[in-house]
């Protein structure tokens, strides 16, 4: 197991560029290597300007990405339509997928308007047929975007919800209390056997949490600590307020 590599940078503006500039290096390299790239995207506030700039950089010629290769997925879903203003799909589109030409059938929603545990099922049953899975595989993405809360939580798997003591299932819908909802989730098992995780963490409030899941040695106090791929890249970039505890 590699040690994680952390980037801080100066300000937003650096942030977006560098996590931008490491979607399209490991889109690239992954391509290159086997004829295609498949990437889950995060959700929340963050990694929007990321997709815009993405999306952005498509004009440049030195930038620009077959998009017939890439496969997008989402590491988690809120349990609302995909109109709805807090869908992490709906955000992925309106900043990224949109603008940039990638063939309709390259892009995998959650259908997160259906009952969340059906929605869930039917979102792992996509993984296994997408990569091909025998009984007892796990999905290798090339990418693996993931932002944390204050709480410590990524994806959508939250301090104490049932979603962390998974070892099955690669996908479920995960009752979170705080919300009173389900959230739809890849699995610690699933990001965990990723080539690339990359976490994109801003915010102020976020950076005792941040010094304890980078620095502590007792890896149960957060869920972020528990991302650890077994045979693959850790990167967390964020930024000097961010990671001013560290």
């Amino acid at each position: 197991m590699l040690p994680p590599e952390i980037k801080i940078v100066p300000d937003i503006s650096a942030f977006n560029r560098t996590t931008a500039d490491e979607f399209i290096s490991c889109a690239r390299s992954a391509i290159e290597a086997h004829g295609r790239f498949t990437v889950a995207l995060s959700g929340g506030s963050t990694p929007r300007g990321i997709y815009s700039l993405v999306a952005d950089d498509q004009e440049n010629p030195e930038k620009k990405l077959p998009w017939e290769k890439i496969f997008v997925f989402f590491g988690d879903e809120r349990h609302v339509p995909p109109t709805d203003a807090e869908s992490n799909y709906r955000m992925a589109k309106e900043s990224l997928l949109s603008k940039v030409p990638i063939p309709e059938q390259n892009v995998f929603r959650v259908a997160a308007e259906l009952d969340a545990n059906i929605a869930a099922k039917q979102y792992e049953e996509q993984l296994i047929r997408f990569f091909q899975l025998a009984p007892n595989q796990w999905p290798r993405f090339d990418l693996i975007m993931l932002g944390m809360g204050p709480d410590g939580h990524t994806a959508s798997l939250f301090p104490e919800s049932p979603a962390l003591r998974e070892t099955q299932r690669k996908v479920v819908a995960n009752w979170v209390e705080k919300f009173n909802s389900y959230r739809i989730t890849f699995t610690f098992p699933v990001i965990n056997h990723a080539a690339e995780v990359m976490f994109a963490v801003l915010g102020s409030d976020k950076a005792e949490v941040l010094r304890e899941v980078l620095k502590n040695p007792n890896k149960s106090l957060y869920p972020s600590q528990r991302v650890e791929p077994e045979n693959g890249k850790l990167l967390w970039v964020t930024d000097k307020i961010t990671a001013r505890l560290i």
